[in-house]
């Protein structure tokens, strides 16, 4: 066989000389470029062709594949663990690109572009391609992440979705990296040499599967293995082999547990007991602590009304604690339950999370799985030995600690207060607010005018603590027609008030003002204006004095004038006015103080 690299490679001369030898009859260069195209393979580009290794070097092996000119293999297109080229050895090749697409006028010779590499993935590729088609499971390894999912290989590489990674895409789908994997085939795209796979629509179909058999076979009251394959604030989901149940945080403990995660864990293997089955929505309810007795059995026997127990603090809401009495068992003490004395504004002021304490059982609801908790009955309560510490007409000592539009608060002890009313505040004094005579915080003296145990109140009065003007010094030192000096202490739309002594009030209607009619009080007299008045009337049942300013000057004569007046329009006799009893009158203005006032 000729060597058609060395025919290429002599010059001239030794040319003319080697045809001299393979043909010395036949004209040279004819006889050459027929042996030549006739040695000459017919290949085209992108064809796979066996080749013949002539010559290896340190990067690269020449290779003969029958055409008029070689090609060049890197030796980093063999793999380490395979047999490495060799002169006089075969290899597979691709044709990537002919020499005339390569070489240049002034070298027809040049070498063709081949892929040993390429070669192998084409020959890999047809031959999966020969085996599988869309919708056959095939399995593979998972070799690295790449961008929207993961590369698998099969025998050749494949893509694998991130979102076909699983049925809940994971957090992340590098841990898959190494694994061996199932997947069906989705998509076969031979042009582009391109398979898509899902791992997904394999679980989804076994899944379908395992559901169907698993609805048949499932039943109320079973106790299931699973494993959990999701977590939320209100439960877990439990994979029962084909189908998920719901695990309610309610029905994961019988005590109070405030996240699932305190119970369970993703791809954890858990026994659950199967509380409710919806075959029709296909929804399964699971149960947790269903597997062990319910410690609200005999709960009136434990804990019996009444009853005194330990306990622990497990939660403090606005209205009141939470306690535990054993696992699963709590109750509620409400913040009315908390103090006999103590005014509670929140729970946290006595107790917190953590706290052990001790409770009285108020009540026991079996049914509903409740139990009413106390804390201050487990302590004396002092209002049951009020009466005695502070008897009726007691006097005693204690701190305004509220003022109210009624009356003010005051505080004997810890807790226990009584309601000084503004009525009992001044025996003469109108008091409009608490405020005009007391401020918070201030000590007072106070006497005990009642005692109401049953509805924990005591009646204070400031006023008892004198004598009552009204029995005597009043009605003696204030006679009708008499005239007096005052200051004018408030003014209203019906009158004046006048502040008489010791802080004694007296009312100038609004009719006693002047001798014409007065629209508006404070056209004639200001507060604390200091005016003389004549007293027209002492009501001592009603703890009264009318007061006018207009009658300062009037004679006798217009005086009786005036009651002949009143007593015509009220339809009564005139009254005698020899015996000096100036009865004194109010003119149209009806009662000494209007209603409300």
């Amino acid at each position: 066989m000729v060597n058609r690299n060395l025919i290429r490679n002599l010059d001239d001369d030794d040319l003319s000389a080697e045809l001299d030898v393979l043909a010395p009859e036949e004209d040279a260069e004819e006889w050459l470029l027929e042996y030549l195209q006739q040695d000459q393979q017919d290949y085209a580009q992108g064809e796979i062709v066996e080749g013949r290794i002539v010559e290896v070097n340190d990067e690269w092996a020449l290779i003969d594949v029958g055409f008029k000119s070689e090609g060049t293999v890197s030796l980093s297109e063999w793999d380490p663990d395979e047999e490495q080229p060799v002169v006089g050895g075969t290899v597979t090749v691709l044709i990537e690109e002919m020499e005339d697409e390569l070489g240049r006028a002034d070298d027809p010779y040049g070498m063709i572009s081949l892929s040993k590499r390429k070669a192998n993935e084409i020959i890999r590729w047809q031959e999966i391609i020969s085996k599988i088609q869309e919708g056959q499971v095939v399995t593979g390894t998972v070799m690295r992440k790449i961008k929207g999912g993961l590369l698998v290989d099969i025998g050749v590489s494949v893509f694998l979705p991130g979102s076909q990674v699983d049925i809940r895409r994971p957090g992340d789908i590098g841990d898959f990296i190494g694994r061996v994997i199932q997947a069906e085939v989705l998509k076969i795209d031979d042009t582009r040499r391109n398979i898509v796979i899902s791992r997904r629509s394999l679980i989804e179909r076994q899944r379908e599967e395992d559901r169907a058999y698993l609805m048949k076979e499932l039943e109320t009251g079973q106790i299931r293995k699973g494993i959990v394959k999701n977590i939320a604030d209100f439960g877990a989901f439990v994979d029962l082999g084909g189908i998920d149940g719901l695990l309610h945080i309610t029905d994961m403990a019988w005590e109070r547990i405030g996240h699932p995660t305190e119970m369970v864990s993703i791809d954890q293997e858990i026994e659950v007991k199967v509380l409710h089955i919806d075959r029709e929505k296909q929804k399964i309810a699971l149960g947790l602590k269903q597997k062990d007795r319910n410690p609200w059995e005999n709960i009136e026997g434990k804990y019996p009304v009444d009853t005194d127990h330990k306990g622990e603090v497990v939660n403090v809401m606005s209205y009141g604690a939470f306690v535990k009495l054993e696992p699963g068992i709590e109750g509620l003490v409400h913040i009315s339950e908390m103090s006999w004395t103590k005014r509670v504004n929140h729970p946290s002021e006595l107790v917190n999370i953590g706290d052990a304490i001790e409770v009285r059982i108020l009540g026991v609801d079996a049914e509903g799985q409740q139990l009413s908790l106390g804390m201050k009955q487990t302590q004396k309560n002092p209002w049951d030995e009020v009466i005695e510490r502070y008897p009726e007409g007691q006097d005693v000592t204690g701190k305004v600690r509220n003022l109210t539009n009624y009356g003010a608060f005051i505080e004997l002890e810890e807790g226990i207060d009584g309601l000084l009313h503004v009525s009992d505040m001044s025996w003469t004094r109108k008091i409009g607010h608490p405020s005009e005579m007391l401020e918070k915080g201030q000590e007072i003296a106070c006497r005990i005018l009642s005692v109401d145990e049953s509805r924990r109140r005591i009646a204070l009065g400031l006023k008892q603590l004198d004598n009552d003007p009204w029995d005597g010094d009043i009605p003696d030192k204030f006679q009708p027609g008499q005239l007096v000096q005052g200051q004018v202490t408030k003014i209203t739309n019906f009158g004046v008030f006048i502040g008489l002594q010791d802080g004694l009030e007296g009312l100038l209607h609004i009719s006693e003002l002047a001798e014409h009619k007065v629209e508006d009080p404070e056209e004639v007299v200001k507060v604390g204006q200091d005016i003389e008045v004549k007293v027209l009337r002492v009501d001592t049942d009603e703890r009264k004095i009318g007061l006018s300013l207009k009658r300062v000057d009037w004679g006798e004569e217009q005086e009786k004038a005036a009651a002949a007046a009143e007593a015509a329009e009220a339809g009564e006799s005139v009254p005698s006015m020899d015996d000096g009893d100036l009865k004194g009158g109010l003119g149209a203005a009806g009662p000494l103080f209007p209603t409300g006032e």
